[in-house]
């Protein structure tokens, strides 16, 4: 309304995700899994959103998140992960938190943000 900027960050899908068949041989809980996971990535494919949002955009427990995550990290698609998993070390040499990175072998990239107006 009133012509105010919005930035607008859309998740691209090749067609091919479907008729190559890697969705129905994903399955439906890795599919919707890797869309919410994607719905983070910057333009290097990579998310950095914790488990508990994870499992709420998914509506799900944080247990089922992460082990929902897990199962789409193992999953390959013609030998390749679509999902790779990284572990961030913070001060003090602790764990810090996950980076997830969408690898070119995922049907699914990030249009560069974009300004509509409303």
């Amino acid at each position: 309304k009133g012509g105010d900027a919005v930035s607008v960050v859309f998740v691209k899908m090749y067609i091919d995700a479907i008729h190559s068949g890697m969705i129905a041989d994903m399955g439906m809980e890795r599919w919707t899994t890797l869309c919410v996971l994607a719905s983070f990535m910057n333009e290097k494919g990579e998310c950095y959103p914790s488990q508990d949002v994870i499992a709420h955009r998914l509506g799900v427990s944080r247990a089922t998140a992460n082990a929902r995550i897990q199962r789409l990290c193992k999953y390959r698609w013609n030998g390749k992960p679509i999902v790779e998993k990284k572990r961030v070390r913070g001060e003090g040499g602790k764990w810090a938190n996950v980076v997830y990175r969408i690898t070119d072998a995922c049907p699914l990239t990030i249009f560069k943000p974009e300004t509509m107006s409303r």
